[in-house]
């Protein structure tokens, strides 16, 4: 609401006006009192409008760089864990095949033929007499079946060898699973039984018999293994000449075949002859024909 003056005629004729209370101490005090908290909620206001816009305007790439570093790790953690299940997979395969050793069929058929033995009356302390005896008694039988038990142990006593200083080697620089070295142990452990064993039933057949059969079961061993490949090998060759026997003409199918091949090339020779007329009398014509015609024409 506006005030208006009040107008004052003096004595000389002028005129003057009563001016009202300013309202500039009202418009001091709102801008005081108002001005303040006005100006302080526009800079607020601002600095809020300010966080937006640094928050809308962030750089599209750091999202990609941390979608890059997430893939990146997700990959080597897959990674790894096929790795580890690779590992796992391997030791337990290398742990069934390489370890899980059996003991012959011919332990068992040594054990039932000393049974057999024993119950015929034979007595490991009597000494065989006679040439009889020596050659088919009880003692001979015995000594056969158990030299047949450790050729056919060789196999299983020289994987054993052979596996034994890098087992040693990988477990003392701590390579090798436990479940792999403890395979290896009870696999060593049954194959040493088992050589202990022989030796023991040869001293008992044999006084002083333990102390070389093993070396001659591997000389055995080596010569049935010889002997068997020198075997396939003739069986191989045997059968490579029966099947070229079999494909191989008789007199009579190959005086045919060369009757049909030498017509055969008769008839190709005189048909490359009628060709090669046949390519002459051409020429000669067409020679002829274009010959005439160049004449025509110089005349």
């Amino acid at each position: 609401m506006s005030t208006t003056g009040e107008a004052t005629v003096e004595a000389d004729g002028s005129t003057t006006f009563d001016t009202p209370p300013s309202s500039s101490g009202t418009n001091e005090t709102f801008s005081e009192e108002s001005g303040g908290g006005f100006n302080e909620t526009m800079g607020e206001n601002q600095e809020e409008m300010g966080g937006e816009g640094v928050v809308k305007g962030t750089d599209p790439a750091m999202y990609l760089i941390i979608g890059v570093i997430v893939l990146v790790v997700i990959y080597f953690i897959i990674r790894r864990k096929k790795s580890s299940d690779g590992e796992d997979d391997f030791f337990t395969n290398l742990d069934g095949e390489k370890f899980n050793l059996k003991l012959p069929a011919e332990v068992e058929e040594y054990r039932t033929i000393k049974d057999k033995c024993l119950e015929a009356g034979w007595d490991p302390s009597e000494r065989p007499t006679g040439p009889a005896a020596q050659s088919n008694g009880p003692h001979r039988v015995l000594a056969q079946a158990l030299m047949k038990r450790a050729i056919a142990g060789i196999p299983i006593v020289t994987h054993i060898q052979k596996e034994s200083v890098g087992m040693n080697r990988l477990y003392a620089q701590s390579m090798c699973s436990v479940t792999q070295w403890r395979s290896f142990q009870a696999a060593e452990q049954l194959v040493s039984t088992e050589v202990e064993d022989v030796r023991a039933e040869a001293d008992l057949i044999e006084p002083g018999w333990s102390q070389i059969i093993w070396r001659q079961a591997m000389q055995y061993h080596q010569m049935l293994k010889d002997r068997h490949e020198q075997e396939a090998k003739q069986a191989e060759a045997a059968a490579r000449k029966e099947k070229e026997e079999s494909t191989k003409l008789s007199p009579e199918e190959e005086q045919k075949a060369k009757e049909l091949a030498a017509e055969k090339a008769a008839q190709e020779l005189i048909k490359a002859e009628e060709r090669e007329k046949q390519s002459k009398k051409s020429f000669n014509s067409g020679m002829k024909k274009g010959f005439l015609e160049k004449t025509g024409k110089k005349k």
